[in-house]
């Protein structure tokens, strides 16, 4: 059976479509239907893709591997924005020990996380090539080193330069995401893996400053750094203990399938299960970014995100500004965040799955990956309703728990987003798992890169901008506000405005699409 064909409908059983619960694990061997068809354990849920006979085939594995390769992903896809986040709170110690502005400082966040971004390109490549084991390995053991050095690092020189490779290298769970995932599981099971990862990813920016808060009201700012070198150690052994190599080539019969030996001789590479030509691994990203739907996407993904990154990486030095915090409270501050996006993470698991069900009821039993989008018309207003009030709870002193609750709402609303819109690509293009992937990333690291940059000099020139607020037809009305309240309702602004990408997709680019792989 074919995938579900991206832009288009198909009349389909409801269960079959969405329901995730009714195969959520192995399929029962021999359980097949009268068309010949494998069933999942339900007996009714028809497994797309349609497994081979193939033990090694890595939708064949046990529930238990499968989720421990899933949360090895996960974790490892929670380290980047940890890292590059953490260095918000860090950067104000190190201008002083450096003798440097804390501008200056601030420079090596967003190059670090403009890198862990553009670096997908390279990852995605490299995995169609060799496979995704190895280059998960030999990547996750660069950084190793790479952390190392900008822990100990004696200049800013070094430090800049250890950061540099740090984020070119350390994204490489994060970009190539979707692949493992699409790799490993069924259609009808991908919204609730998806979240799974997600929800890592999404929660990874706040316990970064959470971690570094706790550690700096006590110790040196370096301590931040050998904890997160810790834990890059931890991350290596993860990988060597859990990942195993999830490509598999069904376009190839079982007996001319490469050899499964050794996990290890995977793990390293000397066992290869890439078979793309390296024209091919390059170019099919590329040929990725040239699709609408990936294009409107990415769009609509960094005018979300980059409000996130935004307000997180401003949050420590305007809480200390506007409610003269010291480290322990800005660390205490951050739980709102985290119990906002853990929450998210747990109703995502069914919520996904009950708005795939509504559409096709709704639909008569129609069924199209545009389904994946409705969601977000219930997410996007309490993201920017959320990110507005910020800015009104900063400016006017309002109570700092309330502060909290609402960074919990807007990281609660980013994260359904987050799965809505990787869910949408993948059952658009199943066969281009990985190159879209990239654009995704790439379209919240850039994101995150500029608003880190903007974000407090645009708070300090009183919310006045000269390329965005030109364009705004509300400006007057927005005179009469000032400082984060004003930045905050125009970022919140075009929160909302962004929601016609959505709307200008399910209508035409989805109708407009051939549903083919990138």
């Amino acid at each position: 059976m074919d995938a579900f064909t991206p832009g288009s409908q198909h009349s389909v059983d409801e269960k079959h479509a969405v329901d995730s619960s009714a195969a959520d694990g192995d399929r029962v061997e021999g359980n097949v239907d009268r068309d010949g068809l494998k069933l999942a354990k339900d007996g009714r849920t028809v497994l797309v893709p349609q497994p081979t006979d193939d033990p090694n085939d890595p939708l064949n594995w046990s529930w238990r591997k499968k989720h421990s390769v899933l949360l090895a992903l996960a974790t490892i896809s929670f380290i980047p924005d940890f890292g590059t986040a953490m260095g918000s709170v860090t950067q104000i110690p190190q201008a002083k020990q450096w003798h440097k502005p804390v501008n200056t400082i601030a420079e090596s966040i967003a190059i670090n996380t403009m890198l862990s971004g553009v670096s997908g390109i390279v990852v995605v490549a490299l995995s169609s090539f060799f496979g995704r084991a190895p280059v998960m390995f030999w990547m996750r053991l660069i950084v190793l080193g790479a952390v190392f050095w900008y822990a100990f690092a004696p200049s800013y020189s070094q430090f800049y330069s250890a950061r540099i490779l740090v984020g070119f290298f350390v994204g490489v769970g994060q970009s190539g995401g979707l692949m493992w995932i699409e790799d490993m599981f069924f259609r009808h099971e991908l919204p609730r893996k998806i979240n799974i990862w997600s929800g890592f990813i999404i929660v990874s920016p706040y316990f970064g400053p959470w971690m570094a808060n706790f550690v700096v009201w006590r110790e040196s700012w370096r301590w931040v750094y050998y904890i997160y070198a810790i834990m890059n150690v931890v991350a290596l052994f993860v990988v060597c203990a859990f990942i195993d190599e999830t490509f598999y080539d069904r376009r190839l019969s079982d007996d001319r399938q490469p050899a499964w030996r050794s996990r290890i001789l995977r793990l390293i590479g000397c066992e290869r299960h890439g078979r793309e030509s390296w024209l091919e691994a390059v170019s099919r990203p590329f040929i990725a970014g040239t699709k609408l739907p990936v294009l409107i996407i990415t769009v609509y993904y960094f005018l979300n995100f980059a409000w996130v990154i935004g307000v997180n990486a401003s949050t420590s030095v305007l809480l200390k500004a506007t409610y003269h915090f010291n480290s322990k409270q800005t660390a205490l501050f951050y739980f709102g965040p985290i119990v906002g996006s853990i929450l998210s993470t747990i109703l995502g698991h069914w919520v996904h799955d009950l708005f795939g069900r509504l559409y096709v009821r709704i639909h008569g039993g129609e069924f199209a990956s545009e389904a994946r989008l409705w969601i977000i018309y219930v997410a996007s207003p309490f993201t920017g309703m959320a990110i507005m009030l910020i800015g009104y709870a900063l400016q006017r002193h309002w109570n700092v728990y309330g502060l909290s609750i609402l960074l919990g709402v807007q990281i609660f609303g980013i994260n359904i987003i987050s799965t809505a819109v990787n869910a949408y690509l993948l059952d658009a293009y199943p066969e281009g798992s990985n190159e879209v992937d990239v654009w995704i990333v790439l379209g919240r690291t850039l994101g995150g890169m500029l608003s880190t940059y903007e974000q407090l000099p645009w708070v300090a020139r009183d919310g006045t901008h000269p390329l965005i607020c030109p364009l705004l037809y509300y400006r007057k009305a927005l005179n009469r506000v000032v400082g984060t309240a004003k930045v905050f309702s125009i970022q919140a602004g075009i929160t909302w405005a962004s929601l016609i990408f959505v709307v200008v997709l399910q209508i035409w680019a989805g109708g407009s699409e051939s549903g083919k792989a990138p």
